[in-house]
């Protein structure tokens, strides 16, 4: 007998014993993950959300978006999860959720949405996506897809009880849903926002602004639901359709328009300068007052935990990550006593005291690199450069100049410097976006501003109208 023909009864069994009803669809579905670890598993995942991108610090957002999605997600199919919904200090216009109750809203979203309706509706779309189970579908599909991790995962109790699941991690962020799945998403949205009191018609109005949120990034930053799924356009007619064909009175259908832009008024907007920018290939970060600058040509992003620069053959990167409360010189005690990592004897020079060389086996091959330690602003900063093994003396030169500008950051205009926030005011007078903006001048374009209200700029504004404007902030140059 064949080891394939062996694994046929098993296979056999599994399909009768890991279909399931589907708890929001009531249709049969593949799952290989109970709820137990789909639980475990978000929760897991949402600590990471949490460390890595960080929530909002602003109590009364955190109330509100919770006071919305909550409700919604108790009166779901699955009420006895345990649902969080939160707001994570991120300027990307995204929403996701994490298997087993947890949903997450951007600040970027928030605000580009106008109403409590509005945010509803992205959050009646992620709840579905749990009460769908559709990340457990998926992550059961691609079990299956590697039968013999399968079978280990099923039939033996010593294998990691998320059959290698748990190290997913973030990569949950980046599940990209069937357009089944988003059509069914959008659909049990729409019945959990109904049943919740919101006016169902501004699902339509979610699916037009981030059509244009996309179409404006040059689809370099297309938001999370039009990234691989039905057209927007469609979405929006869909949507429309949907509302018109509801047997209920919009009159009492809540909106929540003026409670909502209140809860934005203050909240920062974009990029936050105060966690660092970019005046070319320089980095500056007002925060913990240092500066830092980068190699001529290679491509830079700041993210929370690292601001990292890569070369233009993709071949090299060079950065700085936070480490914490700790002391350099114990700080790379431990890197270097990392399991494999390897120090390197020969002494770096024109580096900053203390820098070490190293290598590292990875997947991939062997890397080299050079590290350094160092104390600011109440924390300890690991300057980190590294590459294949072989490349290392071509590119000791770059991460040398990187490593030797480090340095206080002195200038008092970058110290100075504060986030864009949102600011409300009111129409005086009906008047275009255009007009407004002359009156209340915004520090960004006004297509912009026309995107962050829900309009078009030549528009006319009834008067009393409450209208976003966005002021102070520092753009960052490359």
């Amino acid at each position: 007998m064949t080891s394939r023909l062996r694994l046929l009864p098993l296979l056999a069994l599994l399909s009768l014993t890991t279909c399931v009803r589907n708890p929001a669809t009531g249709k049969r579905m593949l799952s290989l993950v109970s709820q137990q670890d789909e639980i475990a598993l978000g929760k897991q995942s949402a600590e990471e959300v949490r460390g890595s991108i960080g929530l909002i610090q602003e109590p009364k957002v955190q109330e509100y978006v919770a006071r919305v999605g909550l409700p919604m997600a108790k009166a779901s199919e699955r009420p006895e999860l345990p649902w969080t919904i939160q707001a994570v200090d991120d300027p990307v216009v995204n929403a996701f959720a994490l298997p087993g109750g947890p949903v997450f809203v951007t600040r970027g979203l928030l605000t580009a949405m106008n109403s409590e309706a509005e945010l509803a509706s992205v959050l009646g779309h992620e709840i579905a996506h749990i009460t769908a189970r559709h990340s457990v579908e998926q992550m059961s599909q691609a079990q299956l897809a590697q039968a013999g991790l399968l079978l280990g995962s099923v039939l033996s109790e010593d294998v990691a009880r998320f059959g290698g699941l748990a190290a997913a991690g973030l990569q949950l962020l980046f599940l990209k849903y069937g357009r089944d799945d988003e059509r069914q998403a959008d659909e049990l949205g729409f019945k959990y926002m109904l049943k919740g009191g919101y006016d169902v018609r501004q699902a339509a109005n979610v699916f037009a602004t981030l059509d244009r949120v996309g179409k404006a990034a040059g689809g370099q930053s297309l938001p999370t639901w039009l990234s691989t799924h039905p057209d927007p356009g469609d979405r929006v007619k869909t949507a429309k359709e949907r509302a018109a064909k509801a047997n209920v009175d919009f009159n009492q259908l809540k909106d929540g328009r003026e409670e909502y832009l209140a809860m934005l008024q203050g909240m920062a907007y974009g990029d936050d300068p105060r966690q660092g920018f970019f005046r070319g290939n320089v980095f500056m970060h007002p925060g913990l007052r240092f500066q830092l600058t980068f190699p001529q040509g290679w491509k830079t992003a700041n993210q929370p935990q690292q601001v990292a620069g890569i070369s233009p053959q993709e071949d090299a990167i060079v950065g700085l990550v936070p480490i914490g409360n700790i002391a350099p010189q114990e700080a790379m005690r431990r890197f270097l006593a990392q399991e494999g990592i390897q120090p390197v004897s020969a002494a770096p020079t024109g580096f900053p005291q203390g820098t070490a060389f190293f290598q590292a086996q990875t997947e991939q091959g062997v890397i080299a690199g050079v590290t350094a330690f160092v104390s600011q602003g109440g924390t300890t900063l690991q300057l980190l450069g590294y590459t294949g093994a072989q490349q290392l003396p071509a590119y000791e030169d770059a991460f040398r100049a990187t490593f030797s500008s480090f340095g206080e950051l002195t200038d008092a205009s970058a110290l100075a410097v504060q986030p864009a926030r949102i600011e409300l005011a009111k129409v005086t007078s009906p008047m275009t976006l255009q007009q407004f903006n002359e009156q209340h001048p915004s520090t960004i374009p006004v297509e912009e501003l026309s995107i962050i209200n829900g309009v078009q700029p030549g528009d006319t504004l009834p008067a009393g109208r409450t209208v976003k404007r966005v002021t102070g902030g520092v753009r960052s140059t490359h």
